[in-house]
């Protein structure tokens, strides 16, 4: 039996929510590992850049005079750990913006995603992005898409930057201010039952992704509502 769920506001994770982990951790980093030390080499005078790369030598221990090749090294580090570290994720971000603008890349989302998103949006719902890439990541990703250019169909995106750690309270609390909604009228959906217990600790509802094959597939989600596609719940808006 489908279970109905009313709120105002829909809130994704991407990773393991949207689309394959796979997808990011082999082609979106694949892309972006290369392309590190040129980017930063090409862009000496971007304030963005030049933020990035002064902390990543503050977080990574490296000298003001670190050259670049000392740079990527510790991201290179971060990325084999999967660290979700803002700095790296602002310069991937930026990477992955131009490969999706030059037709490089295209986002492959699970097959139920986007007649969810069509549906939500259609009917009402606000749509919402807390992912740990960062905002300029998420919406190129979502503008070549296996299902088209789906951005039009999100309103806000908040990565680590703008609200915070996505296992913490505090940052979605964070995010119900910025959304101007009391945390009830939330539902967020991620694949990761620690970011669902830092949603509902705030009083969001909140579902987890159980997808097979994913690293969080087999996982105690704990009593939060879980499901494996999108197919087997249904949000109405208030």
């Amino acid at each position: 039996m489908t279970a109905t769920l009313t709120a105002r506001w829909v809130v994704l994770d991407i990773e393991g929510t949207l689309t394959a982990t796979s997808y990011v951790h082999v082609t979106l980093y694949d892309y972006a590992r290369p392309r590190l030390g040129p980017w930063i080499d090409e862009h000496p005078e971007d304030p963005e850049v030049v933020d990035a790369v002064a902390r990543i030598k503050e977080l990574g221990g490296l000298p003001a005079d670190a050259s670049t090749v000392d740079v990527v090294r510790v991201l290179h580090g971060w990325m084999d750990a999967d660290q979700k570290i803002a700095p790296l994720k602002t310069l991937q971000g930026l990477i992955w913006q131009r490969g999706y603008a030059e037709g490089d890349l295209t986002t492959e989302f699970f097959g139920d995603v986007a007649p969810a998103l069509r549906s939500w949006h259609e009917s009402g719902l606000r749509l919402a992005v807390f992912s740990s890439g960062s905002v300029a990541g998420q919406i190129a990703s979502f503008s070549r898409t296996t299902d088209g250019d789906v951005t039009g169909l999100f309103e806000r995106h908040f990565d680590t930057v703008n609200a915070g750690p996505k296992r913490e309270a505090p940052s979605y609390r964070a995010i119900a201010s910025a959304l101007e909604a009391e945390p009830g009228d939330i539902v967020f959906f991620s694949d990761v039952p620690a970011e669902l217990d830092g949603a509902a600790a705030d009083g969001w509802q909140t579902v987890g992704l159980a997808r097979e094959g994913e690293p969080f597939g087999d996982a105690d989600f704990g009593t939060h509502r879980t499901i494996r596609t999108f197919d087997e719940i249904k949000v109405v808006p208030r």
